[in-house]
């Protein structure tokens, strides 16, 4: 049964929320999200190739995905995690590094992913809070929800491999 990504990004408010269920075990969610060798073949729209520049999965540990499109442009993410509670959640920032000049630089946001087992499946929330409204509709107008959609569909795929 296929599951769809809903997002709930209310006007006038500075997060979003993400939230999908996946049909496998809360263990195997857990670590195809915190694993270096499995973010590759999920993070991120197909048409981009994602590599894990540094990955290391604890309080105060960093992580970073360079993404690349067939014509070599560069697209990088970074964030600090703040706290990794296993396999209940993980509390980290994100930040995109080439965000474009009209949309500002330096905006850091607070994600609290929680993975909640439900009858042998998890439900997979993504809270993002952002330093503002307009970074928030910024993040939206970028077209966020698509990219976060083809992620979530390519992060089934993989499950599916690992059962």
């Amino acid at each position: 049964m296929a599951h769809k990504l809903k997002v709930i990004a209310e006007p006038g408010k500075q997060e979003i929320i993400m939230s999908r269920t996946f049909d496998a075990p809360r263990d195997l969610v857990f670590k195809a999200t915190s694993d270096p060798n499995l973010i590759p073949k999920w993070w991120g729209p197909r048409y981009l190739t994602t590599t894990v520049a540094e990955m290391d999965v604890k309080a105060g540990g960093r992580w970073r995905f360079v993404q690349r499109d067939d014509k070599g442009n560069e697209f990088a993410f970074n964030g600090v995690y703040h706290e990794i509670a296993a396999p209940e959640r993980v509390i980290s920032t994100f930040e995109f590094e080439n965000l474009p000049p009209e949309m500002g630089k330096g905006h850091v946001v607070l994600q609290k992913v929680t993975f909640e087992e439900v009858d042998g499946k998890t439900v997979y929330t993504e809270k993002s809070v952002y330093l503002s409204v307009e970074d928030r509709d910024g993040m939206i107008q970028s077209g966020m929800e698509g990219g976060a959609t083809e992620s979530m569909d390519r992060l089934e795929e993989v499950l599916a491999t690992m059962k």
